[in-house]
C-alpha cells in the first residue's frame, strides 16, 4: 500500500498498452458525452489558465512521454521534469505519439523549488485523501473547479515519481493537495494515467458552460481577486522570517525544521496575495529594526 507521502506510486514497469489509441479514445468518449467537439473547443479556447505539469523524479521515460500526450489531448502545453533518470529518451519520444514537441519544449531542473518558483498555486498530489494534511485537500474535479475560479493564477500541478512518491518537503511546498481515490486494495496509479485523470477535469471544467461559482464573503463580484504570491517571492518571506527568528533565538536548533514546516502550512493554508505577504514582510524588517535599537 502507498504510503501517505507517496502520491500516485507506480509500477516500475510501464504498461505498453497504456498509451495505445483504446486508452484515449475512452477520454475522447467522456468529453463527447459531455458535449460536441466544436462547442468544447469553443468554450475551453482562451479560457484555459495557465497549468504546468511537474514531474518528479521520473524514472521511466516512457512516463513522461506518455503524460505529454496526455496534456496535450487536454490543451496543457507546459512540461517540467525534475531530475528525470533518462531524458530526451526515445522511448519517451515513442510515447508521446503526436504530443513530441512538449517534450521539445519541456524544462528540465534539479529542484522542485525551480520548478515552481514562478508559480502563485502548487497542487500536490496523493493517492487518497486523509487528515495527517494540514492543507487544503481536494480532489481532481475540485482542484479543477479552483482553477477555473482562479484563472489569473498560474497553477503547478505536481506528481511524484514512481519509486518514492512525493517527500514530506515536498509536499511542504504545496499550498494544496490533490487526491485521486482508488480502491482500498490497490490504489497504485501510473503516473502518466493520474496525470490524463487531472488534465481531464481541467479540460472538462474550462468547457462547462454553468457560471463560475463566487464565493458567498465576496463583497464585489465585478472585482477580480487579488493576485496570489509567487513561489519564489514566498520562499524569499519563508528565509527572512527564518533568519529573524533564528536571530531572536525564537527557534532551538533541535526544533527548527518543525516549527519552519508547521510556520509554512500556516501561511500556505491562508493563500496569501502578493500585497499581504508584502505587508508581513513589512512588519518583519519593522520588528528587526526596532530589535536593534
Amino acid at each position: 500500500m502507498p504510503s501517505l507521502y507517496s502520491p500516485f506510486r507506480v509500477h516500475s514497469t510501464i504498461v505498453d498498452s497504456f498509451s495505445e489509441a483504446p486508452y484515449f479514445t475512452i477520454v475522447r468518449a467522456l468529453l463527447r458525452s459531455q458535449c460536441s467537439d466544436k462547442q468544447f473547443d469553443k468554450n475551453v479556447q482562451n479560457k484555459l489558465p495557465e497549468i504546468r505539469i511537474v514531474l518528479l523524479n521520473t524514472f521511466h521515460p516512457g512516463n513522461i512521454g506518455a503524460a505529454a500526450r496526455a496534456m496535450k489531448t487536454m490543451g496543457i502545453k507546459e512540461l517540467v521534469l525534475v531530475n528525470p533518470k533518462c531524458f530526451p529518451d526515445t522511448e519517451a519520444t515513442s510515447r508521446a505519439a503526436g504530443a513530441v514537441e512538449l517534450l521539445e519544449q519541456a524544462k528540465v531542473v534539479s529542484s522542485l523549488e525551480q520548478a515552481i518558483e514562478d508559480c502563485t498555486q502548487v497542487f500536490g498530489t496523493s493517492a487518497r485523501q486523509t487528515h495527517s494534511f494540514s492543507r487544503p485537500q481536494k480532489s481532481a474535479e475540485e482542484a479543477a473547479l479552483w482553477v477555473k475560479q482562479n484563472p489569473a493564477e498560474k497553477v503547478a500541478i505536481v506528481f511524484g515519481g514512481e519509486r518514492d512518491g512525493m517527500s514530506s518537503h515536498e509536499l511542504n511546498l504545496c499550498q494544496q493537495i490533490l487526491f485521486i481515490p482508488g480502491d482500498s486494495d490497490y490504489s497504485v496509479l501510473n503516473v502518466s494515467a493520474a496525470a490524463q485523470i487531472v488534465c481531464y477535469e481541467l479540460f472538462k471544467s474550462m468547457g462547462e458552460d454553468r457560471d463560475m461559482v463566487t464565493s458567498e464573503t465576496e463583497a464585489d463580484t465585478t472585482s477580480e481577486p487579488p493576485k496570489l504570491v509567487s513561489q519564489r517571492e514566498l520562499n524569499n518571506f519563508y528565509s527572512h522570517l527564518e533568519e529573524l527568528l533564528i536571530e531572536r533565538n525564537y527557534i532551538r536548533p533541535e526544533q527548527q525544521s518543525d516549527t519552519l514546516k508547521k510556520l509554512r502550512t500556516l501561511i500556505n493554508r491562508a493563500e496569501p496575495s502578493a500585497k499581504e505577504v508584502n505587508l508581513l514582510r513589512g512588519m518583519i524588517k519593522a520588528l528587526s529594526r526596532n530589535g536593534t535599537q
